[in-house]
């Protein structure tokens, strides 16, 4: 509970803040905008010559990242090899999945899981190719060196199993729902 004596008190104080603040907006003497000649621009730089320096050209992959990427890429081709020698035997359990819980709807799924797993080694690959990508793209961010170039055509063709891979999956999946 306040008392009767601190409220003159208080609106003394605020009375006392209002004209001291109303004191400091009272002034027109602001500092100018405009630019001082202290910020004006001026140098004594010529301009360059008409020749272009030319970025000096990248080294070719390596014979470590060239086997690196063919191992890569044969990894991948086996597990899409695996894939597609799986696939026919997954699309007949499929088709012939009864209702959901069923022992025939049981039985495709475990076989459309199995079918999921036969692709890791291509997911796994295009993993490690993404990374190489990038790791090779960080290294020389101003152009595309050769050795990202055949990273990216590795990627490329990995990429495109994957995808058809998880068509597939995405197809089969969706019948089973």
């Amino acid at each position: 509970m306040m008392r009767a004596t601190t409220r003159p008190i208080l609106k003394l104080a605020a009375l006392s803040v209002a004209l001291l603040l109303g004191a400091c907006a009272g002034s027109r003497d602001y500092p100018s905008l405009a630019r001082r000649d202290i910020e004006r621009i001026e140098g004594s730089a010529s301009p360059a010559s008409g020749a272009i320096e030319v970025p000096p050209a990248l080294p070719s992959p390596s014979a470590d990242l060239t086997s690196r990427l063919a191992g890569l890429v044969e990894i991948a081709r086996s597990a899409h090899a695996n894939f597609q020698s799986r696939q026919p035997a997954v699309e007949r359990a499929v088709s012939g999945a009864g209702a959901p819980i069923s022992a025939s709807w049981s039985e495709a799924q475990v076989a459309l899981a199995g079918l999921q797993a036969a692709r890791s080694g291509a997911v796994t690959s295009l993993g490690e190719l993404d990374q190489l990508y990038v790791d090779a793209r960080v290294s020389h961010p101003g152009q595309v060196s050769p050795s990202a170039t055949a990273i990216a055509v590795a990627r490329e063709q990995v990429e495109g199993w994957v995808k058809n891979e998880n068509a597939v999956i995405e197809r089969l999946g969706s019948r089973l729902r």
